[in-house]
């Protein structure tokens, strides 16, 4: 029985490494493996993904207003379809891929965020939580050595941002995987620093 799956872990954690590695599993198995991923995220190329590990591998574009079922239909019979920055899919989309588990009997793999940098869901995560059969954290950890649960946004100078659109396209640069603890103090520290030097 087929089933959808959602890995979800924090920057990091080594999602799209995971995805990535799945991928080769199932194709050193003979299977046929269709891999997508969101048109949002361009920040490897608008159709790589890519790892931290420098593993990558071409995938299918899938745009907001793109049907996933019409996709996968184009793009012909597979055994699995792995789907990388799945946070990104919109909830819509997230119903198609669930479609597909349940009327085509495939399995769907879906690895990516489940929360932004304030914490909040993404549309595309919330409808897998919802949704999803198996649910599995990809764990890391914080510089303390605690499990990191926040993608920490960070700015040019290493402060965490605390406002701005739930979207910015970033890697290490931009973004830390932290503990809540470690998330909160930092922020308070910054607020104070702010007010003694204003």
């Amino acid at each position: 029985m087929a089933k959808l799956y959602f890995k979800y872990g924090v920057m990091g954690s080594s999602k799209s490494a995971q995805a990535l590695i799945t991928k080769f599993n199932y194709e050193e198995m003979g299977m046929s493996v269709w891999l997508i991923k969101p048109g949002i995220d361009t920040r490897d190329g608008a159709d790589i993904i890519r790892s931290r590990i420098g593993l990558e591998k071409h995938a299918e574009i899938i745009n907001p207003e793109d049907s996933i079922r019409a996709a996968y239909a184009r793009a012909g019979k597979h055994d699995v379809i792995i789907a990388d920055e799945s946070q990104f899919f919109t909830p819509a989309q997230i119903d198609e891929l669930r479609e597909l588990v349940d009327e085509e009997n495939l399995p769907v793999l879906c690895f990516g965020l489940r929360t932004d940098f304030l914490t909040h869901f993404f549309p595309g995560s919330a409808r897998l939580m919802e949704l999803a059969d198996s649910i599995t954290e990809i764990k890391t950890i914080c510089a303390c050595g605690s499990k990191a649960t926040v993608n920490a946004r960070l700015d040019g100078e290493g402060r965490i941002v605390t406002s701005g659109g739930q979207v910015l396209l970033g890697g290490n640069d931009s973004y830390i995987g932290m503990c809540h603890k470690c998330w909160k103090r930092k922020i308070r520290e910054q607020q104070v620093f702010n007010a003694e030097n204003t």
